[in-house]
C-alpha cells in the first residue's frame, strides 16, 4: 500500500500536522484491535481529508465506508458549525466502538451514523452534499458514484480511496477487485461530469470536481 521510499514517508509525516490525541488513540487502538488495520486512513491521508474539508467548508460530507471512525472525524473537521456528515458502513460489530470515538470527539450531533447497505440507504438520502468520500468495498465504487452524483452540488468534491490498489493497477492479471478499480478509474477518467486528479497519496486517492 505504502509507494513511497520508507524514509520519505518518514520525512513527510514528520513535517506533516500531527494527529490529535483521539486519532492517535484510534489509530493504535484499530491496529491492535481490529482486523484489516490497513483499511484506517492514518496521519498523511488523515490531514489531506481534513484539509479537503476545511478549504471547501464542508456543509453536508458523505462518507461510504466508516470502519472504525479516524477518517470520518478528519473531514468533520472542516464542518461549518451547523454542518453535518453522514457516514455509512456495513459492519455492524464496530458500531459500539464507533460511537463511542465520535462521542469523545464532540461529534454526536453532527454525525448521523448508520449501519447498513449504502446501496439502499444512499438512494433514500433527501440531501444535497459538498463532499463525498467513497471508501467501501472495491467491487461497487462504480455504483456508489453513480448513486451520488445527482447528490452533489455544482463544483462539489468526490474522494475514491484505494484507486492504485496497492500497486496493482499496473500489474499483469488482475483479481476481481482490481478489475473493478480499473475499470472506475477509467470511468471517472471519460466522465464528462467531473474533473479528476489521481494522487499517489498512500493506497492512492481519486479527486474529482463535479462540473
Amino acid at each position: 500500500m505504502d509507494f513511497l521510499p520508507e524514509d520519505i514517508q518518514r520525512y513527510s509525516e514528520a513535517h506533516t500536522e500531527e494527529e490529535s490525541s483521539l486519532l492517535k488513540k484510534i489509530n493504535r487502538e484499530t491496529h491492535l484491535k481490529i482486523l484489516r488495520s490497513r483499511m484506517l486512513s492514518g496521519q498523511l491521508q488523515g490531514r489531506f481529508l481534513a484539509m479537503v474539508s476545511k478549504m471547501i467548508r464542508a456543509k453536508r460530507i458523505l462518507e461510504i465506508g466508516t470502519y472504525t471512525g479516524y477518517s470520518a472525524i478528519c473531514l468533520a473537521e472542516g464542518l461549518e458549525p451547523d454542518g453535518k456528515l453522514t457516514t455509512l458502513d456495513i459492519n455492524e460489530e464496530l458500531e459500539s466502538r464507533v460511537r463511542d470515538y465520535f462521542s469523545y470527539a464532540g461529534l454526536t450531533n453532527q454525525i448521523d451514523y448508520r449501519i447498513g447497505d449504502a446501496r439502499e440507504i444512499i438512494p433514500t438520502l433527501a440531501e444535497t452534499f459538498d463532499l463525498v468520500f467513497i471508501d467501501a468495498d472495491k467491487e461497487n465504487y462504480s455504483f456508489y458514484f453513480d448513486l451520488i452524483i445527482d447528490k452533489v452540488i455544482k463544483g462539489g468534491i468526490i474522494l475514491a480511496d484505494n484507486v492504485l490498489w496497492s500497486g496493482k493497477v499496473v500489474q499483469p492479471g488482475p483479481d476481481k477487485d482490481t478489475k473493478a478499480i480499473l475499470a472506475f478509474n477509467q470511468k471517472i477518467r471519460d466522465d464528462p461530469r467531473v474533473e479528476n486528479l489521481l494522487l499517489p497519496l498512500r493506497d492512492g486517492i481519486m479527486m474529482m470536481r463535479k462540473n
